[in-house]
């Protein structure tokens, strides 16, 4: 799957996230903000990268602003800003995430 354009999803509204998603060429880099960045981190990165991967994005540059996401708000942000970078809406199939 390929990037096309800069994907955004999510709000900077507490317990949301932001995901921004633009073209990548050294795998996925996550640039993360968060006030749990310590705590929650690793887990906060590895939602965002597993979900890409089972999308079929393997290169991409996220900026992710974090404001006390749990992590199903964080994949549901992550698919819409990755179908929003890639310019489809139709795949994949939900239950296949």
């Amino acid at each position: 799957m390929e990037i096309k354009t800069t994907g955004v999803a999510g709000t900077l509204e507490s317990s949301d996230i932001q995901i921004m998603i633009s073209k990548g060429s050294n795998g996925i880099e996550i640039d993360l903000e968060s006030e749990v960045k310590k705590a929650y981190g690793d887990q906060i990165e590895k939602v965002i990268t597993d979900t890409l991967k089972k999308y079929g994005l393997e290169n991409a540059k996220v900026k992710a602003t974090d404001k006390g996401a749990l992590d199903c708000v964080i994949k549901a942000r992550t698919l819409a800003a990755a179908q929003r970078a890639t310019e489809t809406s139709d795949k994949p199939e939900l239950e296949v995430l």
